[in-house]
């Protein structure tokens, strides 16, 4: 090969295919991934079955710049690995590197009933995370700091064995390893398994209007005149009573912690992202993260990004300009995870100034249909089916 060959930056199109293959090498305990053609850090975290959180941490030149080039090496995983042999089980592999058996599943992205194969490599937990650890779902409001007071653990070592570092995220649904230190460990949580609905009642104050109210109680306007038998001109006075319908939405649990809750719109989603919610969206390939806000929208959510520069980074995941194009993407949401699709061209009606985006652009969850014709998307759906984790 030429000498002065130089580095592409990853997504350039080559035109030798001598890169096309990616590859995985070990130096010592050090697993490598040498990045090829079209690779990010997120799809590399995906490939092995780990997380962003350990993609940072194992390659801390990465925290300010995550451009790759072709040819760099990104450490994969500290730990050792076994390679399989006819008769091993995951449970069998387990007791010969004295691992605890759910650790060894968690990091190989494996089930209690996965089959393993010959010449497959398993990645080992390495010895400071061994045979320490129980497995706990993580409910609404918990964080890394709040599980360790509850069990009575140190916060630094329930860090240490999850691979996360002080100020990480963690998500409904996820699974934490807590560190055996503590004779308070409960019963495992389950999640809620059905959407609750109740009523309320608001009696109208000085300022009321009809849309004001729906907007304070994040349902949508035609819902509140529905359940009052109302219509869109009705004139409310200082004193009238109003039932408001009041929705828990039950928190459904995914395939992994990369994924997101798959939600109806009609019966689930609008009710979670209401209009004049912020939240942040993170670009399923390439983990790209940017806020917006619902401004308006009823088949669907019309949002915008919240300031110029979530506008920017909107722009340069979608390839430096704005288009009608989807894209998979999650939604982060009062400690939630959805699955969605955005497209990210401004549009119509605008809000919010001074963000550079001239107007909104859209956001589809499960059964979201479009506004000019109240038909599905069915671009939109897949992608929606991928941040899932349901579709490949």
């Amino acid at each position: 090969m030429n000498n002065k060959l130089r580095k592409w930056i990853v997504g350039t199109t080559l035109v030798t295919s001598i890169f096309s293959v990616s590859t995985i090498s070990t130096f010592g305990n050090q697993e490598v991934h040498l990045v090829s053609n079209g690779d990010t850090l997120w799809k590399i975290s995906q490939k092995y079955n780990i997380t962003m959180n350990d993609i940072y941490r194992l390659n801390p030149k990465y925290n300010n710049d995550s451009t790759l080039f072709v040819g760099d090496k990104v450490n994969i995983s500290s730990s050792q690995s076994h390679v399989v042999v006819k008769g091993d089980t995951p449970w069998k592999i387990s007791q010969a590197y004295k691992v605890d058996l759910n650790q060894l599943l968690r990091i190989n992205g494996l089930s209690s009933n996965s089959e393993i194969y010959p010449g497959q490599r398993i990645l080992i937990p390495s010895s400071t995370n061994n045979n320490n650890g129980w497995s706990y779902t993580v409910v609404r409001n918990d964080t890394p700091w709040t599980i360790s007071q509850k069990f009575s653990v140190s916060f630094s070592n329930l860090l240490a064995m999850n691979g996360l570092k002080e100020g990480d995220h963690i998500y409904v649904g996820q699974k934490i390893l807590v560190p055996n230190e503590t004779v308070k460990k409960p019963v495992q949580n389950t999640l809620p398994t059905a959407n609750k609905k109740s009523f309320i009642t608001h009696t109208v104050v000085r300022g009321d209007d009809l849309w004001n109210i729906s907007i304070k109680y994040g349902i949508p306007f035609h819902e509140l005149l529905q359940v009052n038998g109302l219509r869109d001109n009705h004139v409310i006075n200082i004193g009238d009573k109003l039932t408001v319908p009041v929705y828990e939405i039950a928190i459904k649990e995914t395939p992994g912690p990369q994924y997101g809750e798959l939600l109806d719109w009609w019966t689930e989603a609008q009710y979670v992202l209401p209009i004049g919610k912020v939240f942040d969206v993170v670009d399923f390939n390439t983990g790209k993260k940017w806020t917006m806000k619902r401004t308006i929208g009823a088949n669907h959510a019309d949002v915008e990004p919240l300031t110029s520069r979530d506008a920017a980074i909107m722009k340069e995941v979608w390839g430096g300009s704005y288009s009608w194009n989807r894209r998979p993407v999650i939604v982060e949401i009062d400690n939630r995870r959805l699955a969605a699709s955005a497209s990210s061209m401004p549009h119509d009606i605008q809000y919010i100034n001074n963000n550079n985006f001239s107007g909104h652009a859209d956001l589809y969850f499960g059964n979201s249909t479009r506004h000019v014709d109240g038909k599905a998307d069915s671009l939109h759906q897949s992608n929606i089916e991928i941040a899932a984790g349901i579709k490949k």
